[in-house]
């Protein structure tokens, strides 16, 4: 699928599943590159596709970047092509081509057959970001995230047949693949397709009232986002049918949590989840019998042996360690695309404890029971030899109304590493010795004095993937003189050059 978020989506998906095949997408704000440096490893015989997507109010035509994709992908035999404006596309120039209307049955009262098969058959194929090389393409069992995505929905979500939920999300991400397992709770579920902030910053909150969604699920940029924003939908919405809000995407701060609660709505349980492509679901979420503590995610999730193991491989409680997964679990990947003897695979989850998947998170069991995820362990500073999660300090630092969002590395500078911190202003400000001088004295009182940015430097722009995650890794290589092998992954490459040959670092 090079799709957006609509229904044909999902029928297609659907019948794919039906008939035993493999499922893959991404969203048609790919590039060519992008697309190609998936699809293009797994070979697909049969593409769907729309002629269109819309964002920020503007139709963008797909067909173009599809044609160039084809003529990259030899594999092709079909590609379905859906109307996704009144007007009917031109697909004389797509080889394979055929309309959706014409690919479907006309056939009448047409008898639905689906293909016994083993739990274990591959139903999806995702994909890593693809910041430090080609993705990983992780082939998913079918039966092992239908019985995951269920349990997340109904015993961790609270979700009934008689619910309506959504979720913010491209079929580029993998919370567009566990939104469409609430179908089989036999939920209604809302697509979206487009900025979530056009015509305005009240865009989704229009949508809730308007279709009364009963769960909301959005990511922690979004809320931040609202917040930084001045959105205030308690004064301006209805948001009675409202009765939870899921966050995911990055670590949600306790300050959203408090925007929520005094802007948003006071009595809902806020759910922030934190797991990944890897197992298309979580190890920590929501729990509607369990209180929400604010700046924790509420809970682990049940039928999942997760842990926190020291660099020796010891469990802790309320200290900060590796998350890690010490027993199979069902949505585990059968294996990654094109894996002679699994090696990628052990080398991604196992390399570091025998036997125990590494999941690659930096974070905390807390005395509740819940969870706090500091950032990724890869992206974990080391300033005279202390591991510093970069939450940690976008905790202290993005909370500041002056700045709107930080991205936070470690230097390597006369043989040790010092912190530097790269701020993207509001409109209007400028980061004079008065307000760095703040954002020092934010960081050391509420974390450490090992957390205060060495270097502030301010950034017109920060890069992130096509799912919207900051990508630390990339900016700290290009730092450091070393090159990104791929910028396709990235929803505006082009930010990277604000951080080449910086003068801030070389003093």
């Amino acid at each position: 699928g090079f799709m957006p978020n609509m229904p044909e989506t999902i029928i297609a998906m659907l019948a794919a599943a039906s008939i035993g095949a493999t499922w893959s997408s991404c969203s048609p704000d790919f590039g060519v590159k992008g697309a190609m440096d998936r699809f293009g490893q797994i070979k697909p015989k049969v593409i769907f596709t729309a002629n269109g997507y819309f964002y920020k109010g503007k139709h963008l035509d797909s067909l173009e970047r599809v044609s160039s994709i084809l003529k990259q992908l030899p594999s092709i035999e079909k590609v379905i092509v859906v109307s996704y404006t009144e007007k009917k596309p031109d697909i004389s120039g797509i080889p394979y081509g055929v309309y959706y209307e014409d690919f479907k049955s006309t056939e009448p009262d047409l008898e639905l057959e689906f293909e016994q098969l083993p739990f274990e058959h591959p139903l999806y194929i995702m994909y890593s970001s693809g910041t430090t090389g080609l993705p990983k393409c992780m082939v998913q069992p079918a039966g092992g995230i239908l019985i995951n995505q269920k349990k997340e929905h109904v015993l961790h979500t609270d979700l009934k047949r008689s619910d309506t939920i959504f979720y913010f999300t491209t079929c580029g991400w993998m919370m567009w693949n566990w939104l469409v397992t609430g179908l089989a709770s036999e939920a209604t579920l809302v697509l979206y397709d487009g900025s979530p902030f056009y015509p305005d910053g009240n865009a989704m909150f229009d949508l809730v009232d308007e279709v009364k969604v009963e769960i909301f699920g959005t990511s922690a940029k979004f809320i931040d986002a609202c917040n930084k924003g001045g959105i205030h939908p308690m004064k301006t919405h209805d948001l009675s049918s409202m009765q939870s809000i899921l966050s995911t995407g990055s670590p949600l701060l306790p300050e959203s949590f408090d925007y929520v609660y005094e802007k948003v709505k006071s009595d809902i349980p806020l759910s922030s989840m934190s797991g990944g492509t890897d197992l298309l679901g979580s190890f920590a979420g929501g729990n509607p019998v369990r209180p929400v503590w604010r700046g924790e995610i509420t809970s682990l999730l049940v039928g999942m042996a997760t842990d926190v193991f020291d660099d020796e491989g010891k469990s802790l409680r309320g200290d900060k360690g590796e998350l890690v997964c010490h027993r199979s679990f069902p949505s585990m990947p059968i294996e990654f695309w094109n894996d002679p003897g699994d090696k990628k695979y052990r080398a991604a989850y196992f390399e570091m404890f025998d036997n125990v998947w590494r999941h690659g998170d930096y974070c905390e069991i807390t005395e509740h029971d819940g969870m706090i995820i500091y950032g990724r362990s890869d992206a974990v500073l080391n300033p005279g030899g202390v591991r510093i999660g970069t939450a940690e300090i976008y905790r202290q630092v993005e909370i500041m109304p002056e700045i709107m969002e930080g991205l936070v590395i470690g230097q390597q500078w006369e043989g040790d590493v010092r912190v530097v911190l790269f701020v993207r202003l509001g409109s209007g400000i400028t980061l004079d010795d008065d307000l760095a001088a703040r954002i020092r004295k934010q960081v050391r009182d509420n974390a450490t004095p090992r957390h205060v940015p060495a270097r502030i430097i301010p950034v017109a722009d920060i890069p992130r993937t096509i799912s919207g995650k900051i990508v630390e890794l990339a900016v700290r290589d290009v730092v450091h003189g070393r090159e990104v092998k791929n910028k396709d992954a990235l929803a505006n490459p082009e930010a990277l050059e604000l951080f080449r040959d910086c003068p801030e670092l070389q003093s």
